[in-house]
Parts: C-alpha cells; sequence; structure tokens
C-alpha cells in the first residue's frame, strides 16, 4: 500500500494490500478499497463506498457523493463497486438512497469512459461498457455486456437486458429486452444486437431462431399482446428466447421499448403495445 503524502485518507478507511493512492486524493472514513488497485489522483471518494481489487479510477472521479434525489435527508447510504473495473476521468457513481434500498451496486470489469454517471439506486451488471457521458437516471438495471453509447441516457427506473446496445446520444425510456439494439433520439428498437451474440459465441443457428423469433413478436400481424401470447410457445428453443420472454413478464415501472414503423403519411411512432 503507498499513500501520497498530499492525499487525505481518513481514520477508519480501509485500504488493501498494494493499492496506490496518488495525489490530492480525498478518502472517507467509512471507505473499503481492495487490494491492487490504482487511485491516481484527484479522486473523492465518500459514503459507505466498497470497491472490489484490481480498479483502476483516473482523476476527477466522484465516487459514493450523496443521491441526488429530493427524498434523500442526509443518511449514509453505500456505493458498491466490483473488481477489475476501470472508471475514466470524472466518473460520478452516486450512493443509493434509503426509500430505493439504500445501495448503488456495480458490478466485476466495467468500463466507464470519461463524464459517465450511474445515478443513485442504480444495479449495473458485469463486463459493461459506459462510452463518454453515458448517463443513468435513478433505480435503472442494467445487465450484463450491455453497452451503452456516447451520450446516450436512460430514463430513472429504465430497465436495460443483458446483452443490448443502446445507440449513441439515445434516450432511453423504456425498457429495453436482452440482446437488443436500441437508437434513435427517443430510442426505439432497432433490432437484435447481432454483432455482440457472435461475440458470445451465438452460432448461426441460433441467430436463426432467436430472429426468427424477434420478427414473429415485434414484426407479426396483431396486437404486441397476441404476438406475445402465440410467441411463447418458442420458450424452450434457445435459452435468449427464454432471457427475453421472462425479461418481458417482469415488467416494472416502464413500458416496453417497442420498434417503430411508418404509417402511410411517411411518419415514425411506436408500435401498439397492447
Amino acid at each position: 500500500m503507498t499513500i501520497d503524502p498530499t492525499a487525505r485518507v481518513e481514520d477508519g478507511a480501509v485500504i488493501g494490500a498494494r493499492t496506490s493512492i496518488g495525489p490530492y486524493c480525498l478518502i472517507g472514513s467509512r471507505v473499503v478499497i481492495g487490494a491492487d488497485c490504482k487511485i491516481i489522483g484527484h479522486v473523492h471518494i465518500s459514503a459507505q463506498t466498497t470497491i472490489g481489487a484490481g480498479c483502476t479510477i483516473y482523476p476527477f472521479v466522484s465516487l459514493g457523493t450523496p443521491p441526488q434525489s429530493l427524498s434523500h435527508r442526509g443518511e449514509l447510504t453505500e456505493l458498491r463497486i466490483g473488481q477489475m473495473c476501470t472508471i475514466r476521468e470524472s466518473v460520478t457513481m452516486n450512493a443509493g438512497t434509503a426509500a430505493g434500498g439504500g445501495i448503488t451496486r456495480v458490478g466485476d470489469r466495467g468500463y466507464f469512459m470519461n463524464c459517465s454517471h450511474i445515478g443513485h439506486d442504480c444495479q449495473v451488471g458485469n463486463d459493461v461498457i459506459f462510452a463518454t457521458s453515458a448517463t443513468l437516471g435513478g433505480h435503472c438495471e442494467i445487465g450484463d455486456r450491455v453497452f451503452m453509447g456516447g451520450f446516450s441516457s436512460a430514463h430513472q427506473f429504465v430497465r436495460i437486458g443483458s446483452q443490448t446496445m443502446i445507440g449513441a446520444a439515445s434516450c432511453v425510456r423504456g425498457d429495453v429486452i436482452p440482446f437488443g439494439l436500441a437508437s434513435g433520439q427517443y430510442a426505439s428498437l432497432a433490432g437484435l444486437n447481432v454483432v455482440g451474440m457472435k461475440r458470445q459465441k451465438f452460432t448461426r443457428e441460433r441467430l436463426a431462431v432467436v430472429r426468427g423469433f424477434y420478427q414473429k413478436l415485434f414484426q407479426g400481424a396483431g396486437t404486441f399482446a397476441e404476438r406475445l401470447h402465440e410467441v411463447r410457445q418458442l420458450a424452450g428453443a434457445d435459452p435468449a428466447i427464454a432471457e427475453i420472454l421472462a425479461f418481458i413478464d417482469a415488467k416494472r415501472h416502464r413500458s416496453l421499448c417497442l420498434p417503430t414503423k411508418s404509417d402511410g403519411d411517411g411518419l415514425e411512432h411506436s408500435q401498439d403495445s397492447e
């Protein structure tokens, strides 16, 4: 463990073996930092923040700051960050709120580019990538291996399923299915994240099965509810299909992010959700 003489580490903070704390860092008394971390410099870590082993945190990052919520009354809440995360310059991650469970969670091996933000009470999975200035409102749920494009944002309480890609500068207002691709100023579902699925070793046969399911669910005749009823029989055809159906069934606060279609005058609008 090495601590630069200009850093301020309050009594009670726990610093792991071989972790280095660089110049002008401020580490609060309830902070726990795992082994082999690099806190490069000018980093502020407060509240009850726990950081897993092997993380690298770049200058001007702020972790565990109070939730940006009008309901917050100064309660001590938590931020938990997993192992092997890379947190680039000026990233912010807020602690949770008492009303929201009190904990903001970030998984392992995340890569958070400069100026990205994790709001209070968010639950972020493993192996995610947040590009420059990607932003989550409070209470969002982000699955494993999600890619958030630069300057994209997710409205509070939005769920984004695993292996989903969100296009740059997209505003996500509804839940995005696992393996989905969503883009647009007000994001709509644009298809499947085929590139990501191939990286996860989906065979051509598996891709064909999941694509067929997607087309029946989102591009078939009838209302969405009718199509959803019809495709439930495909749940056993592939684990990805079962995961998508389970995600839809677990609907909470937001409606589903759906594809757009052109009507007679060429305007774009969301597909029916009933």
